[in-house]
């Protein structure tokens, strides 16, 4: 797999804003005395040297966007996700919606696996509002109902994704003691119940 780092220039501007100046492509060129400029072979001889510079510099001046998920290259999308716990990025997801993922679990990593948490992921992927109802709750010695362990999650579509890759992208968000559903509408697709088993991602590898 080739991947392709980051254009320096484009990086630093969507990062801060700011353009700074490229380095010119004929550098090396520059350094030559002028006398050396005009035999023709001897230039096109170093340009071969100067090509393959300005790739290796390139490379080096993009490396400390890589962990940018705003501008790093897609194949690494997935790879940045793996560092906080996100296995779940298909490579065939639109390329947005595995940054946005990235992103949003960068951002709730401390709600993972809450109400909020997965509310809020609901509507990242769906890009529309998200019902997340629970049976968690605070009662007196005693009193607590025999099942707490429970969510029930509905969205009114599953955004970009198909409906097999939300059901797969959902259910490895939901801690695996809980009794889950996930409707969309008024139709349930997928419950815990379904568990264990390979998912559909899985069986894409």
């Amino acid at each position: 797999m080739t991947v392709v780092l980051p254009d320096p220039a484009v990086a630093r501007t969507r990062a801060s804003g700011t353009t700074r100046g490229r380095r010119p492509t004929d550098w090396m060129l520059r350094q030559l005395p002028v006398a050396m400029l005009s035999e023709d072979f001897l230039v096109r001889f170093v340009s071969i040297f100067q090509d393959v510079g300005n790739r290796l510099l390139e490379d080096a001046d993009g490396i400390e966007h890589v962990p940018d998920v705003t501008v790093t290259p897609t194949d690494l999308i997935p790879w940045l996700g793996s560092w906080i716990g996100v296995e779940t990025i298909d490579r065939s997801m639109p390329e947005e919606l595995q940054r946005r993922i990235v992103r949003s679990a960068a951002a709730t990593m401390t709600w993972r696996g809450t109400a909020y948490g997965l509310r809020s992921y609901l509507e990242l992927l769906s890009g529309g509002p998200a019902e997340v109802s629970e049976g968690g709750g605070v009662w007196r010695s005693g009193e607590a109902p025999p099942d707490t362990a429970w969510v029930r999650l509905q969205v009114d579509s599953t955004g970009l994704l198909a409906e097999a890759e939300f059901v797969d992208v959902v259910a490895d968000e939901v801690p695996a003691h809980v009794h889950a559903e996930l409707y969309v509408g008024s139709r349930r697709v997928w419950t815990s119940d379904d568990r264990p088993g390979p998912s559909s991602r899985e069986d894409q590898e």
